[in-house]
């Protein structure tokens, strides 16, 4: 299945609403740290509600490690700067969807690591700076399990 990466997350409810997501779609979720808030925080455990153990998630320390321990062949990074839009891309399993923290998204130095094979984004409307951290996600895995034929739903 495909795999989220939150990058140095902040906001818990987000996390948890994430971890429900990699629960119901079979993603795996992974955390690069430091985290802006304690995992056992109770924001993300209301959040993510009762699905904690049925969900793959991972911390890593850092992005290096996270890269030894997924070893990507493909990483798509979301940035309301790409050209690209998130239908555009052929997902396939074991893509890496890259996601920054709230507020400030990734930064040029995650976006230019040599581990990211492609920018996107998701459309807005002008004017706007960005969707919440656990809708974006959501927006993009279920296209990406769509692209795949809902493999395993029922």
């Amino acid at each position: 299945m495909f795999r989220i990466v939150f990058f140095e997350p902040c906001i818990p409810p987000n996390t948890g609403n994430a971890i429900r997501l990699a629960a119901n779609t079979g993603c795996e979720l992974h955390l690069v740290e430091p985290l802006g808030f304690d995992l056992s925080a109770a924001k993300v455990k209301r959040a993510g509600l009762d699905y904690h153990d049925m969900a793959s998630v991972t911390v890593h320390p850092d992005l290096d490690a996270t890269w030894a321990a997924l070893h990507p062949e493909r990483v798509f990074a979301f940035t309301a700067h790409a050209q690209r839009f998130h239908t555009d891309v052929d997902y396939s399993p074991g893509d890496v969807l890259l996601f920054g923290p709230e507020p400030t998204g990734l930064s040029p130095e995650v976006l230019s690591d040599p581990h990211v094979t492609d920018r996107v984004r998701i459309p807005m409307l002008p004017g706007r700076r960005s969707l919440n951290l656990a809708n974006a996600a959501s927006i993009v895995i279920y296209e990406a399990w769509r692209q795949q034929g809902f493999t395993g739903a029922v």
